[in-house]
């Protein structure tokens, strides 16, 4: 179908077209020296010391879970507001997740408290994940996990350039995962980043990203190298030049295409002030210390709207919309593994929710197109 208003859109132009030209011309293609400068600013954006491209954010979860040694018989919390991603991961492992609710209808991010709820012995970690790019309640969710001894590896998809008190998101958990799929604010259709500031968290997963070799393809064509051993179990997991190319075209733009996002949802929250709708994270975002990465526009609908009839009505008017996410602990497979779960909270926001449209090209006739859209479809 052809939208008038996508849900996202590309911000590509010339700067992606000229360095991935470079990498053709270059003639490799595989994980080498690109890689390596696109791994180099990240870190640096983060302000943490490694960074490791990989091909996308759900290895990049696994590699974390494997990197702290997470495997059968530990447990790992984890939010069912997310992609189903974030408890995968963790089952690949041979551990089993826990479902923790969210706060409230007001920040769909994990409620500290649950966290503290949920551990056991068995616990060896949690998960939490940025939604929409809003930081979590991470000062209460430290204490929570530095009380426990626990691991803490942040879902950070949706939180490129976000930080919370001055500290990136993805670097206050012992890990952070970044996901590049083509909707992100960073988009390099697939591709993601794992960041650490633990050495050998940054080894383990260095290893474990390619096959478990202790030298590369790159190391080999310089002269470093002229054999390999393999040392552990690995993947292949690696991200390549032509992604990390476009990685770092999108790397550059990143600040001012947030900083655009922001002005969107600004303009969306007084447009649509007297509209009915309810906005996740409005108080949250404008608490001192928090800088949102605006990834998506949740909104909850009126207690007892029809969200099929006002979806479809968007979508005659030629709007895109979605829904973010059916709770994994919902899905079939989940629901058979772990029945019973009950998470009121997050259910009840889920029930309710609805992404509309957001991306840094939006023009004033776009957002236009959408604010009439939803006041017409509310009635």
């Amino acid at each position: 179908m052809n939208w008038l208003v996508p849900l996202a859109d590309l911000d590509y132009g010339e700067a992606e077209e000229r360095l991935v030209l470079e990498v053709l011309r270059s003639r490799w293609l595989t994980m080498g020296g690109v890689t390596l400068e696109f791994e180099r600013r990240f870190a640096d954006s983060c302000q943490i010391p490694f960074a490791l491209g990989v091909s996308n954010a759900t290895v990049a979860l696994h590699l974390a879970c494997l990197a702290l040694g997470i495997g059968p018989g530990d447990e790992v919390i984890v939010p069912s507001l997310s992609f189903v991603a974030t408890s995968n991961a963790v089952l690949y492992t041979g551990a089993e997740v826990r479902f923790a609710d969210i706060l409230s209808p007001d920040e769909l991010t994990i409620d500290p408290a649950e966290i503290e709820r949920l551990v056991n012995p068995h616990t060896r970690a949690v998960i939490v994940m940025h939604y929409a790019g809003f930081p979590c309640r991470m000062n209460e969710i430290m204490a929570v996990v530095q009380r426990h001894n626990l691991a803490l590896i942040e879902d950070a998809a949706h939180a490129p350039g976000a930080s919370l008190y001055g500290r990136a998101l993805g670097a206050w958990g012992q890990i952070g995962c970044f996901s590049f799929f083509s909707n992100k604010n960073l988009s390099t259709g697939e591709g993601g980043m794992l960041t650490t500031a633990n050495e050998e968290i940054a080894s383990k997963a260095h290893l474990l990203r390619s096959h478990g070799m202790s030298s590369l393809t790159w190391d080999r064509h310089h002269g470093h190298a002229s054999s390999y051993d393999v040392t552990a179990l690995g993947y292949n997991y690696r991200i390549d030049e032509i992604h990390s190319a476009l990685g770092l075209a999108q790397l550059e733009k990143l600040p001012v295409n947030n900083l655009r996002r922001k002005a969107i949802v600004e303009r969306y929250w007084n447009e649509l002030e007297t509209s009915g709708l309810a906005f996740p994270f409005h108080e949250w975002a404008n608490t001192p210390g928090v800088k949102p990465a605006y990834h998506i526009f949740p909104v909850l609908l009126p207690a007892n709207t029809d969200r099929q009839e006002f979806m479809q009505r968007l979508k005659s008017a030629g709007v895109q919309t979605s829904i973010h996410y059916p709770p994994i602990h919902t899905f079939s497979y989940y629901r058979e593994r772990y029945p019973g779960i009950q998470l009121p909270n997050t259910e009840s926001a889920a029930e309710r929710e609805v992404t509309l449209p957001l991306y840094p090209g939006m023009d004033e006739n776009a957002l236009e197109t959408v604010v009439k859209a939803v006041r017409d479809a509310l009635g």
